[in-house]
């Protein structure tokens, strides 16, 4: 059974000493709390956070920029370490919030679905049997075999998106609701996206489309400046 359970989560990180004070302002303004440690300064980029999700929720994270929201989704996914506190997820997870990761401007669109597999854990085998689907929902046919640096951004786009999306998501955790390509292309990406959610044992999304998140969701947690602000149930939040 899926879970993500963050007991009292903290995450904090020391600015250079050479930053500027103009940086270091700037840094400040770009989310989490600002302090100071001798001659040094500490950025908190989350502290005391805690909630627990089971098999079917879906949580929607909400707050201005620089509240937290991507930097939590960095945890839960295991690129940041928490500073103390802990974070026990069971199930596989996977992520949306970088959909470019892994394309190489030389290689050809094929050669990168195969990179972007092997990025994604696939064995050689789960990449062959993946491959013609990805070609055909990108619609890019023949050019599948030219560089991807020849491609158009709706082309880079349609690629990026197809080869990202082709998961078996138990833990899926995006940062806004990615859409790609031109807008027949993006009708596609939605219906796509909505079939990801349906097979998701747990969604996190990270969202300011607070419509969207209504819909998606069945629980929302607001985060301000690195802290909880609420944890609510989508249908009583009145964001």
């Amino acid at each position: 059974m899926v879970s993500i359970k963050v007991d009292n989560l903290r995450l904090s990180y020391r600015l250079r000493e050479k930053l500027t004070l103009s940086r270091t302002a700037n840094s400040a303004s770009a989310g989490g709390r600002l302090e100071s440690a001798g001659r040094s300064k500490i950025v908190t980029a989350l502290s005391d956070v805690s909630f627990a999700l089971a098999s079917g929720d879906r949580l929607g994270l909400v707050g201005s920029n620089g509240a937290g929201k991507t930097t939590l989704l960095k945890v839960l996914y295991g690129i940041y370490n928490p500073t103390s506190g802990s974070v026990a997820i069971s199930g596989k997870v996977d992520a949306l919030f970088n959909i470019n990761l892994g394309f190489r401007r030389e290689a050809t669109g094929r050669r990168n679905i195969e990179l972007r597999g092997l990025i994604n854990g696939w064995s050689p085998a789960e990449i062959e049997s993946r491959m013609e689907e990805i070609i055909e929902f990108s619609e890019l046919g023949s050019f599948i075999d030219l560089p991807f640096k020849s491609y158009s951004q709706g082309m880079a786009a349609r690629l990026a998106f197809s080869v990202a999306t082709s998961l078996d998501p138990e833990i899926l955790l995006m940062d806004e609701w990615i859409g790609a390509g031109d807008p027949q292309f993006q009708e596609k990406a939605r219906e796509r996206m909505d079939d990801l959610a349906q097979k998701a044992g747990i969604i996190v999304l990270a969202s300011h489309n607070h419509r969207l998140l209504k819909k998606t969701c069945n629980k929302i947690l607001e985060l301000e400046r690195g802290q909880v602000k609420g944890f609510y149930d989508a249908q009583m939040w009145d964001g």
